[in-house]
């Protein structure tokens, strides 16, 4: 199954980290970019096959996976006229396929979904943000997706927080509110599941500035299409340099909760 990661935002939060000279995205934690993590997370469960949505600063993405089998591996430099290079190991992410698409630079989640379904080659395909990391099983939350009927399945996870707050019944959100002031129930974590099928019916015909988190869960929630996965363990954003902060230190102290590879 493919993995789509919504790598487009700019991150304004972020600044005092990225000094708005890399996207959010490529923030680091530990030695690598935030969303070197979450692809680890997702090759742990057999995930191999990404789809990154490029956007704010895209390119720096595309020059990081240009170089990667260099920056990770040792090498032999011949200089010279025979100028040559010699890759001396394989890197542990060999087998990962990431095609990189230009969605735009200002292009919402749902505009972005649409312009890269020409690169969707299954009936099912997984989504998730490039800016959190979680320990959700992702091999349960497929079984789970694939269990039900529904278009879409989302993790729900505890936090408080900024983000879309879930009404839940059962195992079916029957509705969605985007950025309540404050929650104690479920909210949106990311680490999605849709069928293909979703794109033709809740955002073909909607403009590139359409948000998916708005009209077209919302909507998906209400003709009782969207399912939930819960999740209780460990999830964080990284919205803020407090959050950044947090997993730096984590990651550093070697106490990671994601670090499950």
């Amino acid at each position: 199954m493919q993995v789509v990661i919504l790598c487009g935002g700019q991150g304004t939060r972020l600044r005092e980290v990225s000094e708005n000279l890399i996207p959010k995205p490529m923030v680091t934690v530990g030695d690598h970019p935030i969303l070197w993590h979450i692809m680890k997370h997702y090759s742990h469960f057999g995930y191999n096959d990404f789809i990154l949505c490029l956007g704010h600063l895209g390119w720096k993405i595309k020059e990081y996976f240009l170089n990667y089998h260099a920056m990770e591996s040792d090498l032999t430099v011949r200089l010279g006229a025979t100028h040559s290079i010699q890759i001396l190991n394989d890197c542990s992410e060999m087998d990962w396929k990431v095609t990189l698409v230009e969605t735009g630079k200002d292009t919402g989640t749902g505009g972005r979904l649409k312009r890269i379904v020409k690169h969707l080659t299954g009936d099912d395909f997984m989504l998730t943000y490039g800016d959190g990391v979680s320990n959700v099983d992702l091999n349960a939350l497929e079984r789970f997706h694939r269990d039900h009927s529904k278009l879409q399945t989302i993790t729900g996870v505890i936090s408080p927080s900024r983000f879309g707050e879930l009404e839940v019944v059962d195992d079916r959100v029957v509705s969605m509110r985007e950025k309540p002031l404050a929650t104690e129930r479920h909210i949106n974590g990311g680490y999605m599941v849709f069928r293909r099928e979703y794109i033709d019916r809740y955002l073909l015909g909607l403009d590139d500035a359409t948000m998916l988190e708005r009209k077209p869960m919302e909507t998906a929630a209400t003709d009782g299409e969207l399912a939930i996965f819960r999740h209780d363990d460990f999830w964080q954003c990284v919205d803020t340099p407090r959050d950044w902060t947090m997993l730096n230190e984590a990651w550093n102290a070697d106490k990671a909760p994601w670090r499950i590879w």
